[in-house]
């Protein structure tokens, strides 16, 4: 369970940095876009669409990464007023939930990027693939580590985890 867990720490830092360098990249494609449409008085069309598919490639996957920290919406008022042993398995059944989703966002992704692979976004020139690759990353991405929440609401003997380490973090 520790090596699971690090491992998965190491993976979603890799989320987090490579989406702080993408928001950069969206920062600059965004800067390009109004240098053009203001003082060269030509708008690239190809950034709009580019800056669509940059939001999906970071919102996603760090939304995964809300689900291993736990910042994602939960509503725990309900869960907190229950005895451990019933806070334990309606967390297991939750996080499983969640994880099943995540599964399916994997299958049927799978299936869009297929469906539509072989069509190309005009003013990219790339696959429309890459429109539902990053669903499929989060996907993955929100099984395992739903995975490794239900083994931690199992195994913690004091009960499922309250808040992550982002909501520690903040007070």
């Amino acid at each position: 369970m520790v090596l699971f867990s690090r491992i998965l720490d190491i993976l979603s830092r890799i989320v987090v940095v490579t989406a702080g360098f993408a928001l950069v990249g969206l920062v600059v494609m965004m800067g390009w876009m109004v240098f053009g449409r203001y003082v060269l008085n030509d708008t690239p069309t190809w950034i709009e669409r580019g800056a669509t598919l940059s939001i999906l490639a970071i919102a996603l996957p760090v939304a995964a990464v809300g689900v291993r920290e736990r910042f994602h919406l939960s509503v725990l008022g309900f869960r907190e007023a229950l005895p451990i042993g019933i806070q334990r398995w309606i967390a297991v059944g939750c996080d499983t939930a969640v994880g099943l989703f995540g599964l399916g966002m994997v299958v049927w992704g799978y299936e869009l990027v297929g469906m539509v692979g072989p069509f190309n976004i005009p003013l990219l020139n790339i696959s429309q693939g890459w429109t539902y690759a990053p669903m499929m990353v989060c996907g993955a991405l929100t099984f395992l580590f739903s995975v490794e929440q239900v083994l931690k609401d199992i195994l913690n003997p004091e009960g499922p985890e309250q808040r992550g380490a982002a909501a520690a973090f903040l007070e």
